[in-house]
């Protein structure tokens, strides 16, 4: 009986030696391999009392969720944002960015999809990175997020084709010049192109020392199926004109980051974010500037920051909102962190001028 039971065991043994070197190890290509998941979160608390009536309330600015990935020379990416537009109780997903990038070469990139329009040195910056309760008022309403053509809030981002580079290398193998250039349907996000003539965007910048950037950027373009009633009443449809021009200056190391912009628009303005009806009230021109320092006051734990972020959507002092910011930024971990700000505002439009804004934030990432 134990006989049996020896040679049973031992061939039941010897089979399972045999299968497992019949098994076969499926090795996962590279390009998954390269795939790599991450996202971020968004929840702040605003208080502000605009013509002596507080406003209070919590908020989920953002929440999003990546994929970034590589085959051979294309660098890839799909970012989806969880939002409530649709109102409480309505959540929406919605499609930021679907690109690809093609990276052989330093000096000549070409990007197809949806993603960052080529303008201003901030609308790129992350969101979290940023620094602010948000970014300044001449880039939401002239940059392409809540824009002054009534275009939706879009995050700077619009469907296209981009080329881009950097070249002229120095000494010690840094590149002093890059640019980039972008042809785009001139909608915003997820959305076609209304009258078939493209926005045309481009950016060229000089880095002169390590830390420092110095550019300057244009845009040529429109916005189509908009209405108006000319003078004697009747309605009319056709496109608008964007034409705008951007200068920048940065220094961003070790830390302390400096940044100013001045924007300029000519086209006429729409009567609201997401509206196809002209506001010729507005006049067509606009124009805003901005400047702020965050400094470490605590390497890599805490820094503190001031802004002055002005905005004037007639291009006339009448019409101004000047915000004067100040604030902390403490980081719990290198992933999670606090923001704070207090800010004087100064609000030309409303019939008391002067205000009090303040705004703190709770971001992670992973």
């Amino acid at each position: 009986m134990i006989l049996a039971l020896f040679v049973t065991g031992f061939a039941l043994a010897s089979n399972a030696q045999e299968s497992e070197k019949k098994k076969t190890v499926i090795e996962l290509p590279q390009w998954v391999k390269n795939i790599k998941f991450s996202g971020y979160g968004m929840v702040q608390y605003q208080v502000q009392n605009p013509d002596e009536k507080t406003e209070n309330s919590f908020n989920l600015r953002l929440m999003r969720l990546i994929l970034d990935g590589k085959i051979s020379d294309f660098a890839w990416r799909v970012q989806l944002q969880g939002s409530s537009n649709a109102g409480p109780g309505n959540p929406t997903v919605m499609l930021v960015d679907l690109f690809a990038e093609w990276q052989k070469y330093d000096f000549f990139r070409v990007k197809v999809g949806q993603f960052k329009r080529a303008f201003t040195f901030e609308n790129p910056t992350h969101p979290i990175t940023q620094g602010w309760y948000a970014y300044a008022n001449v880039i939401n309403a002239l940059s392409g997020f809540g824009d002054r053509s009534g275009e939706k809030s879009s995050g700077g981002r619009d469907i296209g084709v981009q080329i881009q580079g950097d070249f002229l290398k120095n000494a010690a193998g840094r590149n002093l010049l890059h640019y980039q250039i972008g042809v785009y349907n001139g909608e915003g996000i997820n959305q076609k192109d209304l009258d078939n003539r493209k926005d045309i965007i481009g950016g060229i910048w000089f880095m002169p020392i390590k830390g420092v950037r110095i550019g300057a950027f244009g845009w040529v373009g429109s916005r189509g199926n908009m209405t108006w009633l000319d003078e004697n009443g009747n309605e009319c449809k056709g496109s608008i004109s964007k034409n705008r021009y951007c200068l920048s200056a940065e220094y961003d190391k070790d830390e302390y980051t400096f940044r100013a912009e001045y924007i300029h628009s000519q086209g006429w303005g729409a009567t609201g974010v997401n509206s196809r009806t002209v506001d010729f009230s507005k006049g067509d021109k606009a124009d805003g500037f901005y400047a702020f320092g965050i400094v470490p006051v605590i390497k890599s734990k805490l820094h503190a920051k001031a802004r002055y972020n002005l905005y004037r959507p007639t291009k006339e002092w009448g019409t101004s909102k000047t915000m004067y910011e100040i604030g902390l930024n403490y980081f719990i971990t290198k992933n999670i962190q606090i923001n704070a700000e207090y800010a004087f505002v100064n609000d030309r439009m409303l019939t008391k001028h002067n205000y009090n804004f303040a705004d703190i934030q709770f971001d992670v990432r992973f």
